[in-house]
């Protein structure tokens, strides 16, 4: 099952989802309507190889906790996307079981690449 993981009130998000091809098969799971549980997270640390890959140090918690002045391990990464659905960088992609994770620009071409390529 292809998805992606969004927030909906997310400007990028919702400018990322509008820019996707017609005819996708992407399960869409807004990630504050619907937290992710700890066995999708588990997939997708699967999928990029560290729980830290997912983390957005971006996020507005991540500044005023003061995080980036923390040494933080695998464990802190994954507790604190589970704790708060901000702190996972958006959006996520998952598409034939490879994991695409942000809004970079390569990240996208790849993403709408893939899904161009699905639909063939």
């Amino acid at each position: 099952m292809n998805k992606i993981y969004y927030l909906a009130s997310c400007d990028t998000c919702r400018k990322i989802i509008k820019s996707l091809p017609k005819d996708h098969d992407l399960v869409f799971h807004d990630i504050k309507q619907n937290p992710i549980t700890v066995e999708e997270l588990e997939k997708m640390r699967e999928l990029s190889g560290s729980y830290e890959a997912l983390f957005s140090k971006k996020a507005q918690l991540y500044k005023s906790m003061d995080l980036k002045n923390k040494s933080l391990t695998e464990t802190d990464f994954k507790n604190y996307i589970l704790e708060h659905y901000t702190f996972l960088s958006r959006p996520v992609f998952i598409i034939d079981d490879k994991i695409y994770i942000g809004n970079s620009q390569q990240n996208m071409l790849q993403v709408m690449n893939k899904l161009v390529a699905s639909n063939l």
